[in-house]
């Protein structure tokens, strides 16, 4: 007894049918959805920015105490990053904190 395969075409005709089922269902759940959205939004007087709020990323900012002073203006620097003009191809250590 010889079982029936589906050909190529009639997959293919299957698939359409059922991503057509699909696509409908999904349209039909997302109605739903954004009414039940809506409702809880109206019954809690909520604002975007209470369903959305903004994201929150904290930035590690360390403080880092200055290693090097300008005699003559008092301005500082960490010695990380780019070295101000004053410093610039100079011997640091006569510039050192401390």
């Amino acid at each position: 007894m010889k079982t029936h395969t589906a050909s190529y075409q009639e997959l293919l005709a299957q698939r359409a049918a059922l991503e057509q089922q699909i696509a409908s269902a999904r349209q039909a759940e997302v109605a739903e959805a954004l009414q039940s959205i809506r409702t809880l939004v109206e019954a809690f007087g909520l604002t975007p920015r209470d369903v959305f709020p903004p994201a929150t990323r904290q930035r590690r900012t360390a403080s880092v105490a200055p290693k090097y002073r300008d005699p003559a203006t008092g301005s500082t620097w960490t010695g990380r990053g780019k070295p101000p003009a004053w410093i610039r191809d100079r011997d640091r250590t006569q510039f050192a904190i401390g």
